[in-house]
C-alpha cells in the first residue's frame, strides 16, 4: 500500500491500546488513540481513520452508541467497526453488528487473530469500494449505480454500510437464486475468516432496514424459510 492505513483504537484500558497498537504498528499501520465515547466520536470524525477499533463498554457514551452516531452521521463512505468487548454472548454479537458493527472480537483475544480480523474487514472494505464499471441495476423503485455504488429507493438516496453494499450487489446480480446462510458467508465474507451464520442475519436486517419500505414484508430481500435468503425476480 502507498500510503499508510489509519486505525482508531478505542478502549478506556490504556495498557489494552499500547498493546493493541503496538502490534498493529508493526503491521505497518498508523494508529490514533481514544479512551472513552466522547473522544472516540471526535477522533472518528476529525481523524477519518480506516477503520474503528471500539470497545462496547466505555466511560461517557458507550461503543454502541457511538458506532449508532457514526453510522448515522456518514455519508456513502462509511468506517468500517471492529467492535471489541468482554462480553461474547450470541444476542451481543447480533446487537452490535444491528448497530453497524462489520466484526466482533470478544476478550481476551489473540493479538494475531484482531490483526487477521483487521486485514479482512480492509480488503472486504476495499472490494466494496472497487466494485463494478459504469452499470446501474434498476427495480421496483430500486437503483444501485455500481460505479459510485450510490443507492436510491424511490428517488431517495439511502445509506448503507460496506458489508450492506457487497450483500446488495451479490444479491443484484443474481435475482431469484436463493443462497443459504453458508453460501453467503463463502461469497460475501470469504472462507478465510471464521464468521457464524447469524451474522448474515443481523446484516440482511441492516439492509433490509435501508433499502425496504416496510423490512417484515420486504419485496426485494426475501426470506426462503429453512433455506436462506433470495433476490426477488427481475421479471
Amino acid at each position: 500500500m502507498a500510503l499508510r492505513k489509519k486505525i482508531l483504537v478505542v478502549d478506556d484500558e490504556r495498557d489494552l491500546v499500547d498493546l493493541i497498537a503496538y502490534n498493529l504498528e508493526s503491521e505497518g499501520f498508523s494508529i490514533v488513540r481514544a479512551y472513552d465515547g466522547s473522544q472516540a466520536l471526535a477522533m472518528a470524525v476529525g481523524e477519518k481513520p480506516d477503520l474503528v477499533i471500539l470497545d462496547l463498554m466505555l466511560p461517557r457514551m458507550s461503543g454502541m452508541e457511538v458506532c449508532k452516531v457514526l453510522r448515522a452521521r456518514q455519508g456513502r463512505q462509511v468506517t468500517p467497526i471492529i467492535m471489541l468487548t468482554a462480553r461474547s454472548s450470541h444476542e451481543d454479537r447480533i446487537l452490535g453488528l444491528e448497530a453497524g458493527a462489520d466484526d466482533y472480537v470478544s476478550k481476551p483475544f489473540n493479538t494475531r487473530e484482531l490483526i487477521a480480523r483487521v486485514w479482512a474487514v480492509l480488503r472486504r472494505s476495499e472490494t466494496v469500494d472497487a466494485m463494478g464499471e459504469a452499470d446501474t441495476f434498476t427495480l421496483q423503485g430500486l437503483r444501485i449505480d455500481y460505479k459510485s455504488y450510490k443507492v436510491t429507493v424511490d428517488g431517495m438516496p439511502v445509506e448503507i454500510g460496506p458489508m450492506e453494499s457487497k450483500l446488495l450487489h451479490f444479491f443484484s446480480q443474481h435475482p431469484g437464486r436463493v443462497y443459504s446462510r453458508d453460501q453467503l458467508l463463502d461469497n460475501i465474507w470469504g472462507k478465510e475468516t471464521a464468521v457464524e451464520p447469524r451474522t448474515v442475519d443481523a446484516h440482511i436486517s441492516r439492509l433490509r432496514t435501508a433499502i425496504e419500505k416496510d423490512k417484515e414484508n420486504p419485496k426485494y430481500i426475501l426470506t426462503v424459510r429453512g433455506i436462506g435468503y433470495k433476490f426477488t425476480e427481475t421479471r
